[in-house]
């Protein structure tokens, strides 16, 4: 029985060059912007082999989470409408959200969990979670799963 991967989210900023560079050149090769892997790599300044070497080890968050259901974890303010603006971010980003749970208010805030599919999301993971983050009402929304 072979070694099962061990996966770790981690700011974009505190990665090595080489990785944000491959998953650049992996963009390009998606979007067509790039024909070959020698012109992706050359594009982003890597060489080929380096490509080869990390392609199946770097993701965006988001290609990982495209098409998955994902469980959000939001805490908001006990106020009127704080929840049902955040259901019309949801609705408005394109994830189809199949739970809502919410805690019963305590402190002046309440803890709620949305499990969403995120295939159809018309914008980043990142973009959505920026969204609900900037609602008024909203202290926290991080995912918790996915």
């Amino acid at each position: 029985m072979g070694k099962l991967p061990q996966y770790f989210i981690v700011d974009a900023e505190a990665l090595p060059e080489i990785f944000l560079k491959v998953a650049e050149a992996k963009r390009l090769l998606e979007t067509g912007e790039a024909g070959t892997v020698n012109q992706a790599a050359r594009k982003v300044g890597i060489s080929r082999s380096a490509f080869y070497k990390y392609k199946d080890a770097v993701r965006p968050f988001n290609d990982m989470l495209n098409g998955r259901i994902v469980t959000f974890q939001i805490l908001l303010k006990n106020e009127p409408g704080v929840l049902s603006a955040v259901l019309n971010i949801f609705a408005l980003s394109g994830a189809n959200i199949l739970t809502i749970n919410q805690g019963i208010p305590a402190g002046g805030g309440a803890a709620v969990s949305i499990g969403a599919e995120t295939s159809g999301l018309a914008m980043t993971m990142e973009e959505l979670l920026a969204q609900v983050a900037r609602e008024k009402g909203v202290v926290r929304c991080e995912i918790l799963a996915g």
